[in-house]
């Protein structure tokens, strides 16, 4: 594995998720980035249109990470719930897909830009915040829609 997955005490610790209702369907994103202190430092919501779980899942990490980079945070800890995603991200999977491999480039170069990252992959239960925040956005586009009809 990379050396940059091996990390100290992180500065902060990003939650990334996405998701759509339909596989492709309505898709968004979310990124949480919570302080050591348990406080929120910040919540970045997408929605994406019609798209797949895969690319909203990759969509929340680069949104997340770029997140961080704007908050000088330069150790963070990366959680997130898509297996698939973090293996990808390590070099155990390949990324096949061509709409995929854009995201993987991105995340990869972004997380460069940090001293220490530690990436895990932790079960849905543990990625609360940015799941809550994905069907958040996709709860208010819903609404919205159902406003413009």
């Amino acid at each position: 594995m990379d050396s940059l997955f091996s990390a100290p005490a992180a500065q902060a610790t990003l939650f990334a998720d996405g998701g759509s209702r339909g596989n492709p369907g309505h898709a968004a994103s979310g990124a949480v980035i919570v302080a050591a202190d348990g406080s929120v430092l910040a919540e970045v919501g997408t929605y994406l249109g019609i798209a797949t779980n895969n690319v909203a899942e990759w969509n929340g990490l680069v949104d997340g990470l770029a997140e961080a980079r704007k908050l000088g945070i330069d150790s963070l800890a990366v959680r997130l719930d898509s297996e698939l995603v973090v293996k990808q991200l390590t070099g155990e999977y390949r990324v096949k897909h061509p709409d995929l491999q854009p995201f993987h480039q991105k995340a990869k170069k972004l997380l460069r830009e940090f001293l220490h990252v530690d990436l895990k992959h932790v079960p849905r239960k543990e990625n609360k915040l940015a799941d809550a925040l994905v069907n958040y956005v996709l709860d208010e586009r819903a609404a919205l829609a159902a406003i413009e009809e």
